[in-house]
């Protein structure tokens, strides 16, 4: 399979992959509402989830695996093109889904014991203690890693990657700014963020989802152009 190709297939299959356990958490945890919940909250209805919902929440961390190496095989057709300083950016990319996926994996290495233990404690004080740990987790692990320097450095990723392939030509303009919204969108969802620290901060809820979701279709679209691309344009990558 020709490299443009196999880029194509990479980012469609890791975009619409990780819509499947996306999709099913919203049906079957709240999520990403629950992320908000009171400790006790979430931990009680984690519980609640069995192995199904762990084994979901493993689907999520590692079906978004194809994107890391589309990310590697664009910087690599990019640097071809004689696209200059983008090393950091592939780089930026793929760190960006490796702080993602380790904030992900706290859901099936870290909480599910930390529910466990706080659905059998004896006492309120035993109950308070293991929430006090479970939110400290959840705001490494989710917020900082997870949430703010993965969406940040995917952010960042995009905006500079379209650049690219809009001056190579390998997409066209529309799909470029596609990428430029999606990314200014989901760059208002750091508000929701900072709001966890400092409560009176400014925070636009539908940021996170409607960023997320065209971020995705952007990788869709990507895929599209690249496995379309004519033979003859191929070549010159």
């Amino acid at each position: 399979m020709k490299q443009e190709k196999l880029i194509g297939s990479l980012l469609i299959i890791g975009a619409l992959g990780v819509t499947v356990p996306y999709t099913m958490l919203t049906l079957t945890f709240d999520y990403p509402d629950i992320l908000r919940a009171e400790s006790g909250t979430v931990l009680t209805e984690f519980h609640k989830g069995g192995t199904t919902l762990i084994l979901t929440w493993l689907a999520f961390a590692l079906l978004g695996l194809p994107l890391l190496i589309a990310y590697s095989l664009i910087g690599q057709n990019l640097e071809l093109k004689k696209i200059s300083s983008l090393k950091w950016v592939t780089t930026i990319g793929i760190v960006s889904g490796v702080v993602q996926i380790i904030g992900l994996l706290r859901w099936v290495f870290v909480v599910p014991m930390l529910a466990t233990e706080y659905v059998s404690a004896q006492t309120p004080a035993a109950q308070a203690s293991i929430s006090m740990i479970f939110r400290a987790v959840h705001q490494f692990g989710g917020v900082l890693l997870g949430e703010h320097l993965g969406q940040l450095f995917t952010i960042i990723w995009t905006v500079f990657t379209a650049a690219a392939l809009l001056k190579t030509k390998l997409i066209p303009k529309w799909i470029a700014w596609w990428g430029y919204l999606a990314s200014f969108i989901y760059l208002l969802a750091q508000g929701e963020l900072l709001a966890t620290v400092i409560p009176s901060f400014p925070v636009l809820d539908i940021a996170g989802f409607v960023g997320s979701t065209l971020w995705l279709l952007w990788l869709v679209l990507v895929g599209l152009r690249f496995i379309t691309l004519k033979t003859a344009h191929s070549n010159t990558l």
